[in-house]
């Protein structure tokens, strides 16, 4: 990609349990319960949204869309993307629980539609913490990746990312189209004004169903059983650490 050519900018945009609300599991152990439940954006892909948009009012790109995959309902949380002030939505309609390597496969079929520059995408969800579509898109569109950006820029048909490791701070120089991921301190999303949230309601949303897409699905992890943490045990107060080391051994963590 040229230096000055503008492009496209494709975000992932996964709807979630709200991170604020106390997850409560059902009683027959099925799943966790959402009926009446706050559902909002995943925030690490807010924070991907958020990159999007600032790279268009550099003039890097002069597009970016949004992608949900989700039941009917998933209109609404599209919406609020589009109120942050994305160009349009496409929403890519199930019923079905989502495993990433499904996700990762609608992703790139849309890509190869869309031809996107750049793909943009939390680095997980916070409802499964998979941290698997971003990589999974990578190796399935044969494109380089970079994970967990704390800082990106773009320049001359190249992105460079800083990003997060165990060690520290690594950079990356990347040829484009690529997968990115975001980590938290990437930048801080905006909030939505009112303004905005009326002017997202005449951006277009393309519905497309799932089915229509010839994904095949095959997920292999099937989740049998849900359970809520055991609640945690009272502290024990010690003497010393002599006793400490005691009590360690005791319980055999020593």
């Amino acid at each position: 990609m040229a230096k000055g050519i503008e492009m496209k900018i494709l975000v992932g945009y996964k709807r979630v349990v709200d991170y604020n609300v106390r997850i409560q599991v059902k009683p027959d152990g099925t799943g966790v319960v959402t009926d009446g439940v706050k559902l909002s954006a995943n925030p690490f892909d807010d924070i991907a949204l958020e990159e999007a948009l600032r790279l268009r009012e550099k003039g890097v790109a002069e597009e970016v869309v949004v992608v949900g995959i989700g039941p009917a309902d998933l209109t609404a949380h599209l919406r609020n993307g589009l109120a942050m002030g994305a160009n349009r939505a496409i929403h890519v309609v199930t019923s079905d629980i989502v495993q990433p390597l499904t996700a990762a496969r609608v992703l790139l079929k849309l890509i190869e539609k869309e031809l996107p520059g750049l793909v943009i995408m939390g680095k997980q969800a916070i409802d499964d913490d998979a941290n698997q579509t971003g990589q999974m898109l990578a190796a399935l569109w044969d494109r380089p990746q970079a994970t967990f950006a704390s800082k990106i820029e773009i320049a001359d048909g190249k992105v460079t990312v800083t990003r997060e490791v165990d060690a520290g701070l690594e950079v990356l120089q990347a040829d484009l189209p690529a997968v990115i991921t975001t980590d938290l301190r990437l930048n801080e999303p905006r909030f939505i004004k009112l303004p905005d949230i009326m002017k997202a309601k005449s951006k277009p949303i393309d519905t497309i169903e799932l089915a229509s897409l010839s994904v095949d699905a095959h997920d292999q992890l099937k989740t049998t059983h849900y359970t809520a943490p055991g609640k945690r045990s009272k502290g024990v107060m010690v003497k010393d650490a002599s006793e400490l080391v005691s009590v360690l051994k005791q319980k055999g963590l020593l």
